[in-house]
């Protein structure tokens, strides 16, 4: 298993501390796989959703809906952690 080091702001550190005290994490550790975890399935999905529209026929929606939309749609993902 790699090893690595990394530096954050005193406020981001209580944070993480904070979030261990209070049971969601039993180590650093754990909560940086946990959020390694969610990025490479955000990553995923949105490679996924990217090769689906490639895929797809051409949209009746203009290039600023799909962007809008993606932008609610990210939103609503980041409300629900």
């Amino acid at each position: 298993m790699a090893k690595v080091t990394i530096s954050l702001p005193d406020s981001m550190s209580e944070y993480i501390s904070d979030r261990i005290r209070s049971g969601p994490y039993e180590s650093k550790s754990e909560y940086f796989r946990d959020l390694v975890r969610r990025d490479q399935e955000h990553f995923e999905s949105l490679r996924r959703e990217l090769i689906k529209g490639e895929q797809s026929a051409e949209s009746s929606l203009s290039p600023e809906d799909i962007l809008n939309r993606a932008r609610a749609r990210a939103k609503f993902i980041s409300d629900l952690t």
